[in-house]
């Protein structure tokens, strides 16, 4: 298998961890922010938010550059993103300005996402060649299944035993 597919095959499996595994571990992060579940829901809308604006809005600032270079570009905020989000500050007291930051690296966790399907769509056909849907279907199917495999098992279960922020610095692996 070519290093390019593997490399596209972890951006995937990344960004789509990133997408689900907030929903696991909603009720972790509510109570480290001292916030409701409810209020700590918003990263979930933050994140789909940062997905919206971050699609059109790689479509036009890069789009002159190579798809490797944009392929990059993606991969670096999502690594940076998942690092801030990771060591994002504890709350001290009653403050909620940690929470707000939370929030804002979570929709700059989101921004690569629809930009990033859209671009390896195109850079795996080059790859693959033929007709895409009979490459790429199957490789759907299969994300979808571990996603949900992954986020509800081992992603919920890991931060039950170490911490939520550990979850993070296990998705820049994937970047």
């Amino acid at each position: 298998m070519k290093k390019g597919l593997v490399a596209l095959a972890l951006g995937t499996f990344g960004l789509g961890i990133s997408e689900f595994v907030m929903m696991g571990i909603l009720p972790y992060i509510a109570t480290d922010f001292h916030v409701g579940i409810a209020e700590a829901g918003h990263l979930i809308s933050a994140y789909a938010l940062g997905v919206c604006v971050g699609a059109p809005a790689v479509a036009l600032f890069a789009r002159t550059w190579k798809l490797r270079n944009i392929l990059y570009l993606l991969m670096g905020i999502y690594l940076l993103s998942a690092l801030m989000m990771a060591m994002c500050p504890a709350p001290d007291g009653e403050s909620k300005w940690q929470f707000t930051i939370a929030l804002i690296f979570r929709f700059l966790q989101g921004t690569p996402h629809g930009a990033f399907f859209g671009v390896g769509s195109m850079v795996g056909g080059n790859f693959l060649g033929g007709k895409l849907s009979d490459k790429f279907g199957p490789g759907h199917t299969g994300r979808g299944i571990l996603i949900v495999l992954v986020v509800s098992l081992v992603m919920t279960f890991l931060t039950a035993h170490i911490a939520w922020c550990a979850i993070p610095l296990m998705m820049v692996n994937t970047a």
